[in-house]
């Protein structure tokens, strides 16, 4: 399989690979990845409450549009990210761009929610694919010392994809039917394929091959599932909850047990020895947690409890990923100076600053798109730095696997966000009679505080990193 799928990879025309900013096209052909699949997620969070009515669905069943997505995400992005170290990066990437596009047009046509479920998972496959190759094709493509800098664009690149997500979701609800913000992605789907096959680099530094854990997979998908279930389901049934709680305890006992002593363990359970490393990953899925449980709740609360209408949502929730997008690459270039701690504690703080004034400030206009950007700003510097310390604390052999680990991440945290939102904002909706809109929004964001402060304190507690597989240098990188 290795050989074929290397043999498959094209490589780059000579203008191409011979041009000095060569590493920069593999930059920019990795961001339109990200791009897609920010925008992905925020048009659809723009969108769920219109198909929540539109199908005539629980709030718990409408959720599952997006963890759906989620849950095939976060069990695949890991041993995608391994595959992609031993099999070939650039191929896997292409067929990744393909999946999602072939999915994207499946989730416009599906006819009912189960069906738009299923086509979310087939999306998800692709998106997989997408987001365990991103980080470790700009790792390998662009020097080491001006890796946070790349990091930094990347993240711009979701932020854009972000941003955009929620106005342009907004206007096409507005213009005509949810259907439409899927059929966006086929287009872009189509020029990303043909850049990537002329500008990505052909894979190099391959992992030797191993077998596949199956059994680390087995026991990862339905513990993830039940955990996702558990949380989305807290509002309306806690026995089924607490049932569906146990199981994620078990199953995920039973997966750490069986990585910890498999041969060829789908995560590599080594790196998380590394303090930085770890600690890393726990900063970032809280961060993500609390991005994108902002996104799901601030629609709900200005389409139900103020009667905003879908565009002017979609603008408003626009402000926090483009203040994203604007500090993110400044972050990744101060990152590479001045010192990654510093970013990464005072992103968090900003954060926690900005969803207090999001509830201090909640029925004024001007204020919420304040706390928006503030939030925002705040995880812009967070994401690069904390990307660039989990990766300068990463093996470079192992780069697949280190990205495949972060993209896990993400989508744990999103996951995460979504269903303790989802899950808080129903439990107001039952038992704070008129008041439940606000009453959830306010207890939702104050979960949300949690989180972020938790994070700036997992930031904090990280230590000075040294690049992997050199620990025994006396120099350090700036912290």
């Amino acid at each position: 399989m290795k050989s074929w799928l290397l043999r498959a990879e094209a490589p780059r025309p000579a203008p191409v690979r011979d041009n000095p900013y060569a590493p920069w096209f593999v930059v920019a052909t990795v961001c339109i990845g990200a791009f897609m699949g920010q925008l992905d997620a925020s048009i659809v969070t723009i969108a769920l409450p219109t198909m929540q009515r539109a199908f005539g669905a629980t709030l718990a069943g409408v959720e599952w549009v997006a963890l759906a997505y989620l849950i095939v995400l976060v069990s695949l992005v890991a041993p995608i990210g391994r595959l992609a170290d031993m099999a070939g990066r650039k191929i896997l990437y292409l067929i990744g761009f393909a999946l999602f596009v072939i999915g994207s047009a499946l989730c416009a046509l599906a006819p009912g929610l189960l069906a738009l479920d299923a086509a979310r998972a087939c999306q998800a496959v692709g998106a997989a694919m997408l987001q365990a190759n991103s980080v470790a094709l700009i790792a390998h493509a662009v020097p080491r010392l001006q890796l946070g800098r790349a990091l930094g664009i990347q993240a711009a690149a979701q932020a854009v994809g972000l941003g955009l997500g929620p106005s342009a979701g907004g206007a096409l609800l507005e213009l005509g039917d949810w259907r439409l913000i899927f059929w966006i992605n086929v287009p872009i789907g189509i020029v990303a394929l043909a850049l990537g096959w002329l500008l990505l680099p052909r894979s190099r530094d391959l992992a030797d091959a191993t077998p596949f854990d199956w059994t680390g997979m087995v026991l990862f998908v339905p513990a993830i599932a039940c955990a996702l279930g558990a949380l989305s389901l807290l509002s309306e049934s806690a026995a089924v909850a607490a049932l569906l709680g146990c199981g994620a305890l078990v199953l995920g006992g039973a997966f750490t047990a069986w990585e910890r002593r498999a041969a060829h363990p789908m995560v590599d359970f080594a790196l998380l020895a590394e303090r930085a490393f770890s600690l890393g990953l726990v900063a970032a899925l809280l961060a993500y947690a609390t991005m994108f449980g902002t996104l799901f709740i601030v629609p709900f609360f200005l389409l139900r409890a103020l009667g905003v209408g879908p565009g002017a949502a979609g603008l408003q929730l626009t402000a926090l990923p483009v203040a994203l997008g604007l500090t993110a690459p400044l972050a990744g270039y101060l990152a590479d100076r001045f010192g990654l701690r510093r970013l990464t504690t005072g992103g968090m703080a900003f954060t926690v600053a900005g969803l207090a004034l999001l509830i201090a400030g909640r029925d004024a206009t001007a204020t919420r798109v304040v706390a928006l950007a503030l939030i925002g700003a705040g995880l812009g510097a967070f994401t690069p730095s904390n990307n660039t310390a989990i990766m300068r604390a990463a093996p470079p052999q192992g780069a697949g696997a280190a990205g495949g680990v972060i993209n896990m991440t993400r989508g744990l945290g999103t996951s995460i966000g979504v269903a303790l939102c989802g899950s808080i904002y129903a439990f107001a909706q039952l038992h704070a009679a008129h008041a439940s809109s606000e009453s959830g929004f306010i207890l939702t964001v104050l979960a949300l505080m949690v989180l972020s402060t938790v994070a700036a304190l997992a930031a904090l507690a990280r230590g000075p990193v040294r690049p992997a597989g050199d620990r025994s240098r006396a120099g350090r990188i700036p912290q």
